[in-house]
């Protein structure tokens, strides 16, 4: 029975002390207000900033793996894609034996060959070198071209003549659709061939570097124009899940073929994303302090402006670890209303970023062709790290409070009473 009459006193205090500090929280609400109003800023402003570097950063990503890059990829062991070589000894000899190997593997969605090639597209009024891609018009890789066709047809498998350009390509060469354009490239045996192609269809992905830079056209030409035989510069593998990527890769390993991943094609986005991560944790941690010392500030105010009655208190038989309870439960609070109202706050904006975007036009084309920036930037919700914030926050503010709890406890009565 002692046991739970101690229980019961302690519940009893810890409701008074949670009274006195509601009490005193709506003493001085002005000054509660902007309190509270300051951590939600802060908390929202940090939620805000992570959602957004991780859409822009995951964003980037996914757009170079759904157009570029694939999942996997495997190459010819001597193949280095800064060269785009057509040299025999470069390519994969049976690109359709890897495909067919690849393609029963329950892991992957889709795989097709890919013939890179440098080249030069020119109208009678100016010219631009880009990327001639050879695809396989048939394959599921492609899907994010079809959808993106914003006029004209997509490729057939027995085109001879035809090709596709984007759209901001169209636009800054003056082509449009049925128009003849002249592609030059250096085949196989290092001669510079031209041919004459028609623009079938123009794609808009959204994605101004990939619109800008890219020719497709059926694999098939593609290695007759580069006189590269039935060769592929790489087998694209889409896969159903990101997560199965290690195991597709050992899977596939073989001698004189390179496998990769897509972590290893997109390496300056990753590495980027590290550099930015440490940056934003540095950032976090500082509006954190700033949040913190903004609470600190409030409790000792409200310390000093109670002296008298934290003396009273005293005298009364109330003893220092209570009052060093009830300035944690007004940090609590604070933090708490803070912590709800940025909550609301952040996940507002992340969600107008996420839904709505950011548009940047052409802007995005500074990014270059190694990070596919769209000319909308769209937002993410990243759950584990808006709470993993909101719990940082929390147990800042209530470290922060420790030093007024801690100076309020050691209020003699005698000198209380008189301050």
């Amino acid at each position: 029975m002692s046991g739970e009459g101690e229980g019961r006193k302690r519940i009893s205090m810890l409701y008074k002390l949670w009274v006195l500090a509601y009490r005193d929280l709506g003493r001085n609400r002005r000054r509660t207000i902007m309190t509270t109003v300051a951590v939600a800023l802060g908390l929202a402003l940090l939620i805000l900033m992570n959602g957004y570097i991780a859409g822009v950063m995951d964003g980037a990503l996914q757009n170079n793996i759904r157009l570029k890059t694939g999942h996997v990829q495997i190459r010819a062991s001597s193949y280095n894609e800064a060269d785009l070589s057509l040299q025999w000894r470069d390519l994969l000899s049976e690109p359709a034996q890897i495909v067919a190997r690849a393609s029963a593997m329950p892991e992957v969605r889709a795989a097709a060959p890919v013939l890179w090639a440098g080249g030069v597209i020119a109208t009678s009024n100016d010219s631009l070198g880009l990327q001639i891609t050879g695809i396989d018009t048939a394959s599921a890789i492609y899907d994010p071209i079809r959808s993106a066709m914003v006029a004209g047809d997509f490729l057939a498998a027995d085109d001879r003549s035809g090709i596709l350009i984007g759209q901001h390509l169209a636009e800054d060469l003056g082509l449009g659709l049925g128009r003849d354009v002249s592609l030059t490239v250096v085949d196989s045996d290092g001669q510079a061939d031209e041919g004459i192609f028609t623009v079938r269809g123009l794609f808009n992905t959204g994605i101004p570097s990939y619109d800008e830079s890219t020719v497709l056209m059926p694999l098939s030409k593609a290695q007759a124009f580069a006189r590269a035989d039935k060769r592929a510069s790489a087998i694209i593998l889409m896969l159903n899940s990101q997560e199965s990527t290690a195991s597709v890769v050992a899977a596939l390993q073989s001698p004189g073929v390179q496998v990769l991943t897509w972590s290893d094609m997109n390496q300056l986005i990753v590495q980027t994303l590290q550099s930015s991560l440490a940056f934003y944790y540095i950032l976090d941690g500082v509006v954190i302090l700033i949040v913190a010392v903004i609470i600190a500030n409030t409790l000792l105010m409200s310390v000093f402006e109670r002296i008298r009655e934290m003396g009273i208190l005293s005298a009364l038989g109330m003893k220092g670890y209570h009052l060093t309870q009830m300035l944690l439960l007004e940090a609590t609070c604070l933090g708490l209303g803070g912590i709800a109202l940025g909550l609301i706050l952040g996940l507002s904006g992340v969600a107008y970023i996420t839904y709505v975007g950011i548009p940047i036009g052409d802007l995005a084309s500074a990014a270059g062709n190694s990070v596919a920036l769209g000319s909308t930037i769209y937002g993410r919700f990243v759950p584990d790290t808006f709470a993993g914030l909101s719990l940082a926050t929390l147990l800042i503010i209530l470290a922060a409070s420790l030093y007024p709890a801690w100076y309020a406890s050691r209020l003699e009565p005698a000198e209380a009473l008189r301050g």
